[in-house]
């Protein structure tokens, strides 16, 4: 016989269920993804650290979990909720069941809800946070509930990132490349060494002064979790890497850490964007692009217009919200959503290529100084 599981919203909404993953409680914000694949990738993405995550798609676990398709060494998320969840999987290449997996990493679920009612009941009251339990009553939810922080105001990068710093591609190769870990996905760092670069990944809280002793050739600041506006030692690093005129690209919470560092104010959005069919319009070029998005904050439109140094890139077609910036006096830019996807369209990796050019051009001009210098 199943096991009963609840979902209990901030707001009082009350779910019967049916526990998959690990037996216990868990708390987090919950919020949805739409994406109709890749629930393997969003659970190990640790963007979502802190979050509970609705999948929108009817059917979960069908395809079984696969190495490959790891954002993270493991899953990141505090929980998930299913409508039809199948313990069975029919991809030949997968190495076990999503609830084995489930179990493996200690992850709390709950299936059989209707998660069309739900996505509905949060697109309509807000992101809020919740609990999931298959081993309390239901009169005794409230209570941990309560125990739950709010988003607002939580740092978790921190909790996520590298703990020591690492290595990714060639080190022959002459172009390096400073990523910040504030949460990094491994498909950032796949496309980096694809197009030609040798990554150090350090973890958050590392100082620019330390980053600049290894002499990287450009700066990346990646995508993570949890409130932009609580990492003050990230963006002071941001603020340090633009004063030393270092070529820089942000990616999400990276694009949010710029803004900060540039006088920008983040704030919390009513329920987030997270899916992979997003509508985006390049300002620059007048063209669209599907994007793959997943974030619950975002920069603010009206200081971006009162700084002249900073103009907008990227716009979401749904609601105009800012999903790029670029700095005018700096070789900065940054976007909202994730270029490197996986899952979703790949219709924005030629950001990667414009990063890579921007660092070759400033390492050319800076080695033609040098070379200047020299002979004069």
């Amino acid at each position: 016989m199943s096991q009963k599981a609840y979902l209990l919203l901030q707001d009082g909404l009350l779910l019967e269920g049916t526990a998959i993953g690990k037996t216990g409680t868990t708390g987090g914000e919950i919020c949805f993804n739409t994406g109709m694949t890749g629930y393997q990738e969003i659970y190990t993405d640790p963007s979502y650290s802190g979050q509970i995550i609705v999948n929108t798609t009817a059917h979960i676990g069908n395809y079984g979990t696969i190495d490959a398709e790891l954002e993270s060494e493991k899953p990141t998320i505090s929980g998930i909720v299913v409508n039809d969840f199948s313990d069975s999987f029919s991809r030949k290449a997968s190495h076990e069941s999503l609830q084995q997996y489930l179990e493996k990493h200690n992850v709390v679920g709950i299936a059989n809800l209707d998660t069309r009612m739900l996505v509905r009941h949060i697109r309509s009251k807000g992101a809020q946070n919740a609990i999931i339990s298959s081993s309390l009553k239901p009169e005794e939810l409230k209570k941990e509930l309560a125990k739950v922080p709010d988003m607002n105001g939580l740092e978790l990068s921190s909790l996520v990132c590298t703990k020591e710093p690492y290595f990714v591609g060639d080190e022959k190769s002459d172009l390096k490349i400073a990523a910040l870990d504030v949460g990094i996905k491994k498909n950032i760092l796949r496309n980096l060494v694809a197009r030609g670069c040798y990554v150090k990944v350090f973890p958050a809280k590392t100082s620019f002064a330390e980053m600049d002793k290894w002499k990287p050739d450009g700066y990346f600041i990646s995508n993570g979790p949890g409130d932009p506006a609580a990492m003050g030692y990230a963006v002071k690093t941001v603020r340090e890497i633009l004063n030393a005129d270092k070529p820089l690209f942000g990616i999400c919470l990276g694009n949010q850490l710029l803004a900060l560092a540039s006088g920008i104010s983040t704030y919390k959005m009513h329920h987030g964007h997270r899916g992979l069919n997003h509508p985006v319009k390049n300002l620059i070029t007048g063209l669209g692009e599907m994007t793959s998005q997943n974030h619950g904050f975002a920069v603010s439109a009206e200081d971006i217009n009162k700084n002249p140094n900073v103009e907008v890139t990227h716009l979401h077609l749904n609601d105009q919200t800012i999903m790029g910036i670029r700095l005018k006096n700096k070789n900065a830019f940054s976007v909202q959503y994730h270029p490197e996807a996986s899952p979703g369209p790949h219709d924005s990796v030629y950001l990667f290529d414009q990063f890579v050019t921007m660092v070759r051009e400033c390492k050319e001009k800076a080695d033609s100084k040098k070379v200047s210098a020299i002979n004069s």
